[in-house]
């Protein structure tokens, strides 16, 4: 079977900055990792190839150096890797991404399963897998902890907020995975040598189907950060010794309206 990961580059820290004119984060300069989340995903496509035979490629949307996080991928025990790299590209918002992200994955091949973890630590909306397969015109599921092969598509065992719901969807499909899927390996030594200096392809808006470029980055994005700023530190205390605080926390949590 042919699976495609999306993988993603992160800040490794919670410390980075945001341009204020473009409201988005500052890459430059801060150090960088794959998406803690796409790890589970890569791990769960690497044991569906070793089950089943089959080829994984990757694929991040990102300036040249996210090509490292390719590099990890292939020494995990990826096939083919690419990036998405193109000024143009950038700024992009939820829907932006998910568009540019179904694009390239269209322009690389065509693929029976798509696997992405369930968010990324730098946006946390888990929303741009679902939005891939929607632009795909593909089924998909989300939050998935359980996936096996059957048939023609996958059962992917889902964690709804009150249940647990398994579905069959027929390839090519999309799922997102959560964290206890699996246990992500570890590089391989061993395999790094054995890629030595396998290819990491980088492509631009050039090579998509789609070139209309009002389509990507901040042009093509439905939303855009109108302010960022950081939260205020209120540092203000009291500190109430003796008597009765029981009622006194009462008749202050009242005129502050909080009850």
């Amino acid at each position: 079977m042919n699976i495609f990961v999306c993988i993603k580059q992160v800040p490794a820290t919670n410390k980075v900055q945001v341009d204020e004119k473009t409201g988005v984060l500052k890459r430059s300069g801060v150090a960088s990792k794959m998406n803690p989340y796409d790890l589970y995903a890569l791990e769960t496509a690497l044991r569906l190839k070793e089950a089943h035979s089959g080829k994984v490629t990757v694929g991040t949307m990102g300036p040249p150096q996210a090509q490292s996080i390719i590099r990890e991928a292939y020494m995990m025990g990826a096939d083919e890797g690419y990036v998405f790299s193109d000024r143009r590209l950038g700024g992009a918002d939820v829907l932006a991404t998910s568009y540019t992200l179904s694009q390239a994955i269209r322009s690389v091949g065509d693929f029976d399963l798509i696997l992405c973890g369930k968010q990324t630590t730098d946006g946390d909306t888990a929303q741009v897998g679902p939005a891939i397969a929607e632009y795909l015109g593909i089924p998909h599921a989300a939050w998935v902890s359980r996936l096996t092969l059957r048939g023609d598509g996958v059962d992917a065992e889902q964690q709804l907020q009150d249940v647990i719901e398994t579905v069959h969807m027929p390839f090519p499909c999309l799922v997102t995975v959560e964290q206890d899927i699996c246990m992500p390996r570890l590089p391989s030594l061993k395999t790094a040598r054995e890629i030595g200096d396998r290819p990491i392809h980088v492509i631009g808006l050039d090579s998509f189907l789609d070139t209309d470029e009002s389509h990507y980055g901040l042009t093509g994005s439905a939303t855009q950060v109108e302010r960022i700023f950081p939260p205020d530190n209120n540092v203000e205390h009291e500190v109430w010794e003796g008597g009765d605080n029981a009622a006194r926390l009462a008749d202050t949590l009242k005129k502050w309206k909080l009850i």
